[in-house]
């Protein structure tokens, strides 16, 4: 099954453009969910009815979804809650906290992807800044349970005397594992749909110098967490031939930067309708513009290690990093892991085998490419005869 991850800074028209992209791919012979988080149900109010075949909405409701997940975790813990002489919450004074809209249109991407009688799943993210935060989360997230909550037991056993002499009472530390275990098998399940061949990535942005800021910020963003964009979709685009002075400006600025863009990425330009589109009517008119329907996901490509041993005694850690300055950048070693910066994002990776046993010499960005080289530490490297 196909999933198209929709996203663009604020204003720009993602949810129409994630609407007419599913209605397109309806009307082509998919079996399209449109899945999305927006309250008022914004994609209800453009496919209004009649139905569409082929096409189904699901709307994210994470108020609902937050509800449930608290009083199931009361459930389970309720031994820890009476020893420790808590009253647990019922569901109808719970309200969801910030942060809680993000958990819940993951959990929701994750069942749609498992879904079946399914052939694309277009997905309408939050925006920019924000999606790629939540893209990120279920990695940073399995991180932190893996440093704080580890397996093993030993380390368990160690933990329970802490905690039961700040509590004062014994403490179920088993319960505890349980359920980082399970959080950890359900954000596995998120960051395996996320990073699937079958996932791709799109943004939507009107042209122009501040929809190309932002597209450059969030393009770095998503390829630190190694999240390829697919294409853009330059929207509302105004007409080329118009006589007056001031459109023809807006759209000499259209197309420049729309140009711009279509020198790194496959652009879709999709017509201002002179309106801001309200209903089916408005929707099918989008939805004919050619190149809306995705086609198959290109491969992507890891970050590759070359190696340069016999001509400069380096390993080089290529990191593709489109529309970086060197500005944005940081790295710092930290062990067997590498701290990257690029703008305001920031990502913990592990290095592949072969780097653990260097250290860092040196760096250079060209191209869009970071190019982090190592040199074989000679205590740890394995010696030629």
């Amino acid at each position: 099954m196909h999933t198209l991850l929709i996203t663009g800074p604020g204003g720009a028209g993602r949810t129409t453009v994630a609407a007419a992209t599913a209605l397109a791919a309806a009307r082509s012979g998919r079996r399209v969910l449109l899945l999305s988080g927006d309250v008022g149900d914004p994609q209800g109010a453009l496919l209004a009815a009649p139905a569409v075949p082929g096409l189904r909405v699901a709307r994210v409701d994470s108020g609902e979804e937050f509800r449930e997940e608290l009083v199931a975790l009361q459930q389970r813990g309720s031994a820890l809650l009476g020893m420790v002489g808590a009253r647990p919450l019922g569901a109808e004074e719970i309200t969801e906290l910030p942060g809680a809209g993000e958990f819940a249109l993951l959990r929701a991407l994750r069942r749609a992807a498992a879904a079946p009688s399914t052939d694309l799943v277009v997905v309408d993210l939050p925006p920019l800044h924000q999606a790629v935060a939540t893209l990120a989360l279920p990695a940073q997230l399995r991180r932190y349970l893996a440093r704080l909550l580890p397996a093993e037991k030993q380390a368990a056993r160690a933990l329970r005397p802490v905690l039961a002499q700040l509590a004062g009472v014994p403490m179920p530390a088993q319960w505890l594992y349980q359920t980082a275990a399970r959080w950890d098998e359900e954000l596995a399940a998120v960051q395996a749909v996320i990073e699937a061949g079958t996932t791709e990535l799109r943004l939507v942005a009107e042209p122009g110098p501040a929809a190309a800021d932002a597209l450059r910020l969030g393009r770095l963003g998503l390829a630190l967490q190694q999240l390829p964009v697919s294409a853009v979709v330059a929207n509302r685009m105004v007409p080329q031939d118009s006589a007056d002075p001031w459109l023809a400006g807006i759209a000499a600025q259209q197309e420049k930067y729309a140009a711009e863009w279509a020198a790194e990425l496959p652009v879709v330009p999709l017509a201002h309708l002179g309106r801001d589109p309200r209903g089916p009517q408005d929707l099918e008119q989008l939805a004919d513009t050619d190149g809306l329907v995705p086609q198959a996901p290109a491969p992507r490509r890891p970050w590759a290690v070359e190696d340069r041993l016999a001509e400069d005694g380096v390993l080089v850690w290529a990191v593709p990093l489109p529309g970086a300055h060197r500005s944005d950048l940081d790295l710092v070693r930290r062990g067997d892991e590498l701290l990257l910066t690029a703008g305001p994002y920031r990502r913990i990776v592990p290095l592949p085998a072969a780097l653990r046993r260097c250290t860092v010499s040196g760096a250079a960005l060209a191209h869009g490419e970071l190019r982090i080289r190592f040199t074989p530490d000679p205590g740890l490297w394995p010696r030629t005869q």
